[in-house]
């Protein structure tokens, strides 16, 4: 059940479950005062995280430090404790690695220096041995499908002979050798089956929507299924049975939002699997080896029938569709608090991998043996939360200035709610914390930002403003083209709201974000000059017009899409509508200080979209403080650089907002941070760039 998306591949994920239960090891917080909880607590590596079985259930396999820097570690599945590095990465860390189905075989991929130049790379555990398998230079490589069925084989995608399009290829773990299974000169990606058949293609229409294909024999195709712009986003193939004969789908077409569906591919047969009426089937971000952003659906390893879907409006919630795994879920719900997933199963589906998450402690692992129906508990991925201050995240539903429903999470300062309503005794500074995106969604549940801001004395506020994805197709189209105008608006209503009920101190209000957030710090800077005191931009889009012209040249078919959601690059009245939605042409309405970070590498948000900013505040003499990192891309990867910018993020947000502060102290050692302008705007920045040196 696998597709190749825009050499980003995108698959079946295992389950996500949102439950509460007793009995498990407790967090309590030991601090009554809300003391200063260190950055490096926060922000610094996880003791472990992306925990997988291997697919025999004999090993188990996790991330975690080597030499500070995360690496993949495996050891037996009876004594966890006992695992070792198997890789040896020196730089970034690994974030994106799983199993082959040898059992003896990880496969990761991994890029320079955040350049999103992905190589595959497989490592034999019975001799230590690291391949590269895909060893060409300037290229994006991803894996696109693993079958228990060739275990020796994988699918990857690789654009080394057309760099706008990626052909597939069957690669050997083993030996590296290369089959070609399909050459692409036209379509946006593939949707494989098990047994590595290229079933359907799917290319970009001049509408934003997107067309699905079918081989006709002789290197055609023929039109299988055309899907509308206003339902691209929110209807996608999702895999095959175990025959190949039914297909899996989320459909949002002749309703609002996208429910699953099976489609019988020999006697057209559709049927409803499940729905909810105010969410879509959940999407979510996962680091396994093939899916960046997957369907939050459960599929049994080798029958590949889905047996749930969840949905998240507020919180994630699931239907069953098997009634083999009910009771498996009954029992799983009692075992701890939070909401649990299923984030690894053994291929005779006897062992699970199962972790509960919840928004005021650190994430705990569970080995679940499904024949005993008994869950053991392994370990915390951060186990220095444990007793730390940590404060609730509130899900709150915000209505916009024209009636749309916006649903927020809203965080506060422990013990600043003493009758525990959601509204703290006296109004807070507060930072409105922006998604990036936009086509994805806040959730609840713990976050390192939001833990940060409130323990440093600020209310945060997050909000899935229109545009935002899992909230029915008609919310994310109202997005379109209302860049920096309605989708802007609903940000200034969320702040507007929390200033009305008491939450927010209007003249303390910060906007911060990364990539699209990014953009809207800086929309929020120059076109509503007033609301904020102060902005912090992380590789945001200054100029919508370059920033479209930048693109990668495999991203060149989503244009007609980015012409109906953005704007039209290729017309003169589309470039106007980008001019004006652009926050570079209007530096000059800053009235507030900004702090700016960069990565150098990024392939999404480019450095000169930030340059552009800075320079042009020069120019009128504007405070801005410029973070800039050479080896990072799209995001901070390495912890010494994560906790650099926070600890200038942090002065900065105290010397505007008045809220607490840690001192930089160590945090710059390892940091690869220069400050190319702007350090003598917050105070002890320049010591601490001269202390690091």
């Amino acid at each position: 059940m696998k597709k190749i998306f825009i050499g980003i591949i995108v698959s079946i994920s295992f389950l996500f479950a949102g439950c509460n239960g007793e009995s498990s090891p407790t967090y309590t917080q030991i601090d009554e005062k809300n003391t200063l909880i260190h950055r490096e607590v926060l922000f610094g590596n996880p003791d472990k995280t992306r925990v997988q079985l291997s697919p025999d259930g004999s090993k188990i396999s996790y991330l975690a430090p080597a030499n500070g820097v995360l690496n993949v570690w495996v050891g037996s599945a009876v004594t966890p404790e006992a695992a070792r590095p198997v890789t040896n990465d020196t730089e970034r860390g690994i974030r994106f690695y799983g199993w082959a189905y040898t059992n003896d075989h990880i496969i990761y991929f991994q890029d320079k220096g955040g350049d999103e130049q992905w190589q595959v790379y497989s490592v034999d555990l019975s001799n230590g041995e690291t391949r590269n398998l895909t060893p060409f230079e300037g290229i994006s490589a991803s894996i696109g499908a693993m079958s228990h069925k060739y275990p020796d084989d994988i699918v990857v995608a690789i654009n080394n002979r057309n760099v706008s399009f990626h052909d597939i290829y069957r690669v050997n773990i083993k030996t590296g050798n290369m089959t070609l299974i399909q050459e692409n000169n036209e379509f946006l990606g593939y949707y494989v089956d098990n047994d590595y058949n290229v079933r359907f293609a799917v290319k970009m229409t001049p509408d934003g929507g997107k067309e699905i294909f079918e081989p006709a024999g002789n290197g055609s195709w023929i039109s299988f299924m055309k899907i509308g712009m206003e339902d691209e986003r929110t209807t996608n193939i999702l895999g095959f049975d175990r025959t190949g004969e039914v297909m899996y789908m989320a459909d949002s077409r002749d309703r609002d939002t996208a429910a699953l569906y099976a489609l019988n591919l020999k006697t057209g047969e559709k049927t409803l699997l499940a729905e909810d009426p105010k969410s879509d089937l959940n999407w979510v971000w996962t680091y396994e080896i093939i899916g960046l952003y997957v369907p939050q659906i459960l599929v049994h390893p080798t029958n590949k029938n889905v047996q749930a879907a969840a949905f998240n409006y507020e919180r994630v919630h699931w239907q069953i569709i098997d009634p083999a795994i009910a009771h498996d879920l009954e029992y799983l719900e009692k075992v701890a608090d939070g909401d649990f997933h299923i984030i690894s199963r053994t291929l005779d589906d006897s062992a699970w991998i199962v972790d509960y998450s919840v928004d005021n402690g650190p994430k705990r692992y569970y080995y679940y043996n499904r024949n005993k129906s008994e869950a053991r508990f392994l370990f915390t991925g951060f186990s220095r939360l444990d007793g730390r201050p940590l404060a609730r995240m509130n899900p709150v539903v915000i209505e916009s200035r024209d009636g749309l429903n916006l649903v927020s999470y809203c965080t506060l300062p422990l013990n600043s709610d003493s009758n525990n309503d959601g509204i703290p005794d006296k109004p807070l500074p507060m930072v409105l914390f922006v998604h990036g995106g936009p086509w994805i969604r806040d959730d609840w549940g713990y976050s390192s930002d939001h833990q940060w801001l409130a323990n440093r004395g600020y209310a945060v506020l997050s909000v899935n403003f229109r545009g935002s994805t899992g909230f029915g197709k008609n919310f994310t189209n109202a997005g379109n083209l209302e860049w920096g105008r309605k989708m802007q608006d609903d940000l200034i209503d969320a702040v507007d709201w929390a200033v009305s009920k008491g939450i927010a101190n209007p003249d303390k209000v910060a906007i911060m974000g990364g990539s699209y957030s990014g953009y809207a710090t800086l929309a929020g800077m120059t076109f509503t000059p007033e609301t904020f005191a102060c902005g912090v931009d992380i590789c945001g889009i200054s100029n919508l017009t370059d920033w479209i012209e930048s693109f990668p040249p495999y991203w060149g078919s989503v244009i007609d899409l980015m012409a109906i959601r953005v704007g039209d690059v290729r017309t003169e009245e589309g470039r106007k509508v980008l001019a004006e939605r652009s926050p570079i042409n209007y530096v000059d309405m800053i009235q507030r200080p900004l702090l700016i970070a960069q990565g150098a590498n990024d392939a999404r948000a480019r450095q000169s979209e930030s340059d552009k900013v800075v320079q042009a505040m020069q120019t009128k003499n504007l405070p801005v403080t410029y973070v800039l990192y050479p080896d990072e891309g799209h995001g901070f990867a390495r912890p010494e650089n994560r906790l650099s910018f926070y600890a200038v993020a942090e002065a900065f947000l105290s010397q505007h907002l008045g809220g607490r502060f840690e001192p930089v102290g160590d945090d710059f050692l390892g940091s690869s941070i220069i400050v190319p302008v702007g350090s003598e705007e917050i105070p002890g920045l320049e010591d601490a760039i001269t202390g690091k040196g």
